[in-house]
């Protein structure tokens, strides 16, 4: 689960979620979510968020929409 965490360290403290154990799957459910992928497919999700967040623009929305998603 989550091979991708530690690629997003800026990307959670841009959007100000703090990953904790407790939180962590729901997160990853999330990002899974955001990027429409079945979940656990760590591979698949990581290659859609490494190519959405390197363009600016696409990273605000990533980041916006999981600050709206984890905090529902």
């Amino acid at each position: 689960m989550s091979c991708y965490f530690r690629h997003l360290q800026d990307i959670f403290k841009e959007s100000g979620i703090e990953v904790t154990a407790a939180n962590r799957k729901a997160i990853d459910r999330a990002i899974h979510r955001i990027v429409n992928i079945s979940y656990k497919n760590c591979p698949a999700t990581w290659k859609e968020i490494k190519s959405g967040i390197a363009d600016p623009q696409k990273r605000e929305e990533f980041i916006r929409k999981l600050r709206n998603t984890i905090s529902d």
